[in-house]
């Protein structure tokens, strides 16, 4: 039975695990919107949306429990200063995950993990001359 086993293990040990979180929060904080497997989707969630919690709170405290989990400073800073903001009236739920179809060369359901009031914008095509 698996009782009280909260996360999955994503076939990877622990440091592993914890680095691959680690590394899609702070893509997501920089780019606002990743690609990549359902599961890893699910479970980076419950991170980023832990990270926007702290970022809410915006204290001196908050912000070096954020750094411990984050550990750089660009993202750092677009969190307290740009997204938590976007989120001050919202008591939760800052992130969407999109189901898309499975992944050609293994089979992998793919998603995308973005923030709720992501905007999509299309690039500009570059002229040929």
């Amino acid at each position: 039975m698996r009782h009280l086993v909260a996360h999955r293990k994503l076939g990877r040990n622990q440091g592993h695990r914890k680095a691959l979180l680690r590394n899609l929060v702070i893509s997501l904080i920089e780019r606002e919107r990743i690609t990549t497997t359902l599961q890893k989707a699910k479970e980076a969630r419950s991170m980023a949306e832990k990270m926007v919690t702290l970022g809410k709170k915006g204290t001196l405290h908050h912000r070096r429990l954020a750094y411990r989990f984050l550990t750089k400073k660009n993202p750092l800073k677009k969190l307290f200063d740009e997204i938590a903001p976007r989120f001050s009236e919202r008591d939760g739920g800052y992130t969407r995950i999109i189901r898309l179809s499975t992944r050609k060369g293994d089979g992998a359901e793919m998603a995308i993990l973005e923030f709720v009031d992501y905007e999509f914008k299309k690039k500009a095509k570059k002229k040929k001359s």
